[in-house]
Formats: structure tokens, C-alpha cells, sequence
């Protein structure tokens, strides 16, 4: 309980999937959590009262992502509930995990669609850290979702990759300014992860068994699984640990699969 308690963590896209369970998860290690949504008011209000149940602290926010503004919105909320709260809008954990995936090849990816991963994907978590700069303790967390598609090629997700590759480019050039303010800024790489952003092709049982065959592991991974690796990360136990690329895709990074 004690690993994050008394921080204060931001998690964007946190009312479903990944960011929920990362969101549940630094709750149960002790943080009050800004749980951040784009549209479904309703799983965000879910996550915030799961977190309420166990004992923990939360409140959403919501602002979409695609645009600048949005990301103006999530601060002006996130700054009214903390001070509310906390008389403070300072914290100390953000993570990077909002996104969305567009299927196809370069053949057929339209500009409108190019546009959208990069705004939500990519230009996004940039400005969110600009953003966060001021208000992020030091000594604080940076922590962004990246893709195992970032390290492999995969020409049917190539400009989903485009954007996550680009996280990972931000993470170790940040990680460099941030250290003299004993921040860390790291990167996670989920691979196929057993949420309903998988779940259109994930209700195949084919598909099913060859997306667990794809791990080393040789099982879809959880979104509790990748909860863990961000709340080490988040903890103190991870200080020594700065612009890394965590592969946390059971194992698919090392090729393989039936």
C-alpha cells in the first residue's frame, strides 16, 4: 500500500481497458488518482467508484485529446479537482496511456484517419508533459504506452506505429532533460492485450490462439499485467531507471508464433 501513497497520479484513458487497471492498481499502492476520459462518462464513473470501494481517492476528468484544447481542458479540470482537494495542483505520477489504433496498410489510410492517431497518439502526450512540467514534484514519474508494433514490422498498424515509435523517441529525450530533477521518464510496450481494443479480432477463438502463440509467455497478456510494470515504474524502487523501453509483451518481441 505504501509504494505510491501520498502521490498524486494522472493516467489518461484510464475509464477502460489498460489505463483502468493502472489506474486501480497505483490506487491500491496509495495514490490518489486523476482518472481521465475522453467520452464514456459512465466506465470513468466506474473506475472512480471501484477505486472508492478499496479504499482509495480518485475523480475524473474528461477532454478529448484530439486537440490542443483538449489538452488545455484536462489540466483546468485536473487543477480544479486537486485544488479542491489538495489545496495544490502539483503531483507526481503521470501516465501516458490514451490512445487509439486505425487498422490498415499504407494503401489505405486516409489523411483524416493519419491525422487523428497522430493528434491523439502522438501530439498529444507531447503537449500533456508540456503541460505537466510545471506542476510535476520533482523527483516525479513519466510513464508512456508505447506498442510492441513500435519495435516490429507490422505494414497492417504501420502509422499506429509511426506514432507509438515516436513515444519512444520523446521518452529517451526527456528522460536526458529530466534527470537533473531526479524525474524519470520511461516507456512501457504492451503487446496483445486482452481489452475491448482488442475485441473485435479477439472474439475469433483462431485468432485467439495465435495471438497467444505470438508470446514466449504463450498467453494473451491482461491489463493487470501491464498495471504491475507501471506501478513499479511509479514507485521509488524504479529511481535508478530512466529512459527505458520496457518490452511487457510476454515475450513477442522475440519472435515466433504458429
Amino acid at each position: 500500500m505504501s509504494a505510491s501513497k501520498g502521490k498524486v497520479a494522472l493516467v489518461t484513458g484510464a475509464s477502460r481497458g489498460i489505463g483502468r487497471a493502472i489506474a486501480l492498481r497505483l490506487s491500491r499502492d496509495g495514490a490518489l488518482v486523476v482518472v481521465h476520459y475522453g467520452r464514456n462518462q459512465k466506465a470513468a464513473t466506474a473506475t472512480v467508484r471501484e477505486i472508492e470501494r478499496n479504499g482509495g481517492r480518485a475523480f475524473p476528468v474528461r477532454a478529448d485529446l484530439s486537440s490542443l484544447e483538449g489538452v488545455r481542458d484536462l489540466f483546468r479540470a485536473m487543477d480544479k479537482g486537486l485544488r479542491d482537494l489538495l489545496r495544490t495542483r502539483a503531483f507526481d505520477i503521470l501516465v501516458n496511456n490514451a490512445g487509439v489504433s486505425l487498422g490498415g496498410g499504407i494503401e489505405h489510410t486516409t489523411g483524416a484517419e493519419f491525422d487523428k492517431l497522430v493528434a491523439v497518439n502522438m501530439k498529444a502526450p507531447f503537449f500533456i508533459i508540456q503541460q505537466a512540467l510545471p506542476r510535476l514534484r520533482d523527483g516525479g514519474r513519466i510513464i508512456n504506452i508505447s506498442s510492441g508494433t513500435s519495435r516490429i514490422a507490422m505494414p497492417e498498424e504501420v502509422a499506429y506505429a509511426m506514432t507509438k515509435r515516436a513515444l519512444d523517441s520523446l521518452t529517451s529525450a526527456l528522460a536526458r532533460q529530466l534527470g537533473p530533477r531526479g524525474i524519470t521518464v520511461n516507456t512501457v510496450a504492451p503487446g496483445i492485450t486482452d481489452t475491448d481494443f482488442q475485441a473485435d479480432w479477439l472474439r475469433d477463438p483462431k485468432a485467439r490462439k495465435f495471438a497467444a502463440s505470438v508470446a514466449a509467455l504463450g498467453r494473451l497478456g491482461l491489463p493487470g499485467d501491464i498495471a504491475d510494470v507501471v506501478a513499479f515504474l511509479a514507485s521509488s524502487d524504479a529511481r535508478w531507471v530512466t529512459g527505458a523501453f520496457i518490452d511487457a509483451t510476454g515475450g513477442s518481441l522475440l519472435g515466433g508464433g504458429d
